[in-house]
């Protein structure tokens, strides 16, 4: 990508774990009046997308509690599980934390819940934080 379409890093969603969708949508939707963007469910979670200007927020609902969400549910609880954020150049990026010497989760690029190549950074490299990156 040259540098006269660079777009720069973004926040593309947060992604919410959560013990029920019913309970939480009319909150995100009836009362803040976020619109629905239809995702796919991925990783063995339920997916209801909400628009937040630019942004999404993700609410992941676990559909068994051996699933990446539903054992984080049982370990911490719902809450904020991820923030993605959306890079210019996902293998160049990657590369870049890999001579950084950070920790992966994802060695290469798979497809996500928006149907992007995404890949995630271990929270012990992110501060505490599970990190997502997705191409545009």
């Amino acid at each position: 990508m040259t540098d006269s379409v660079r777009r720069g890093t973004r926040i593309a969603h947060i992604g919410i774990a959560v013990r029920a969708l019913d309970e939480l949508l009319p909150f995100y939707r009836d009362v803040l009046g976020m619109p629905d963007v239809p995702l796919d469910d991925a990783d063995g979670a339920s997916i209801a997308g909400l628009a937040a200007g630019e942004s999404l927020v993700e609410l992941l609902e676990a559909k068994s509690e051996d699933t990446p969400i539903g054992k984080y549910v049982a370990k911490r609880g719902p809450g904020i599980h991820h923030v993605c954020f959306a890079v210019d150049d996902l293998d160049g990026t990657l590369q870049k934390c890999r001579d950084a010497g950070l920790r992966l989760i994802d060695e290469t690029p798979r497809i996500g819940a928006e149907g992007k190549r995404i890949a995630f950074l271990h929270p012990s490299a992110t501060g505490g934080v599970l990190v997502e990156l997705s191409e545009y």
